[in-house]
């Protein structure tokens, strides 16, 4: 059976830096629940709280309705945990590193093997291998191989696809959709923004708080502005530019293209727009009609916050 999370108050000081800020949250049993933000937005401090690795200065977190604090002991048992940084012994090979984990929670490979077979099967040939000499795909599969060689109820991934190439990162989330089915509630941080649609629910975050929960589509269809995505031969200049004009609720560079939000815009506006801009100097101009994604709901939201 899976397990359900409760955030209840929760905030986290180091010293002036005030790294949680009164957090509420309610994570659903079975439930794959992302945390999405750039570095420094408490997501690791969350997750070092959750697994009772950190104490909380005020509020409080229960799994199953266990204070993981005063039972911390029956949680660490019930939770798989894969820290940001690789922590496992470089010097020992892919399978001592697992015979050791399972070890600290008195069970074994050949015992629990079943468990970790989609993700250990594909480094299974290199067993032999130290853990140092392994690619970073092959180590954050090999870290998840101990997480899961318990049996957590709960599985917590801070920031697992981080320096990961595509290909190994899209491998990984199939592996954790397959083991969300197996009935584990996974927590996952992660600084890409596209990797919020892959969740069931995201929660995101800046400067320690939470700007908006919801499932990935919702978080979207709640974009309040007009989307375009303009490109000129001058693009440094552009952005300048386009903050000059009044009608432009804000503009930012999104890839090769720069996104702007407008109240409204028609092909008069448009127009309008183009013709500035070609007094301006600017060539090859192209504008156009843009559906919002994760990032942009971010950015607005955190101008919505005062947290830009």
């Amino acid at each position: 059976m899976s397990v359900s999370v409760r955030i209840k108050n929760l905030s986290k000081s180091y010293k002036e830096v005030v790294a949680l800020q009164n957090l509420n949250l309610t994570i659903n049993a079975g439930e794959l629940f992302g945390f999405i933000g750039p570095d420094g937005a408490g997501k690791t401090t969350l997750f070092r709280l959750i697994t009772s690795l950190l104490l909380p200065d005020a509020g409080e977190i229960t799994i199953d309705n266990m204070d993981v604090v005063k039972e911390y002991k029956k949680i660490r048992k019930m939770t798989g945990y894969m820290p940001g940084r690789f922590s496992l012994y470089m010097d020992l090979t892919v399978e001592e590193n697992l015979k050791f984990y399972a070890g600290i929670f008195k069970t074994s490979l050949q015992e629990n093997y079943d468990l970790i077979a989609d993700v250990y099967q594909q480094i299974e040939p290199f067993k032999k291998r130290r853990a140092g000499a392994l690619s970073g795909g092959m180590k954050q599969k090999l870290a998840l191989s101990c997480a899961l060689i318990h049996n957590p109820k709960l599985l917590i991934l801070d920031e697992p696809t981080t320096g990961v190439d595509a290909v190994s990162r899209k491998e990984f989330w199939v592996i954790l959709k397959k083991m969300q089915q197996n009935g584990i509630t996974i927590l996952v941080s992660t600084p890409y923004m596209s990797e919020a649609s892959l969740c069931d629910r995201v929660a995101l975050m800046q400067n320690g708080n939470l700007l908006s929960v919801a499932a990935p589509n919702e978080i979207t269809a709640d974009y309040p502005h007009r989307l375009l995505q303009i490109k000129s031969d001058k693009m440094f200049r552009l952005l300048a530019d386009l903050q000059e004009i009044e009608a432009i609720i804000s503009a930012y560079r999104f890839g090769e293209y720069i996104h702007l939000s407008v109240a409204h815009h028609d092909d008069a506006f448009v127009g309008n727009l183009q013709k500035i801009l070609s007094e301006k100097g600017h060539q090859s101009l192209e504008i156009g009609a843009v559906q919002p994604d994760i990032e942009d709901c971010f950015l607005e939201l955190m101008d919505k916050n005062n947290l830009v």
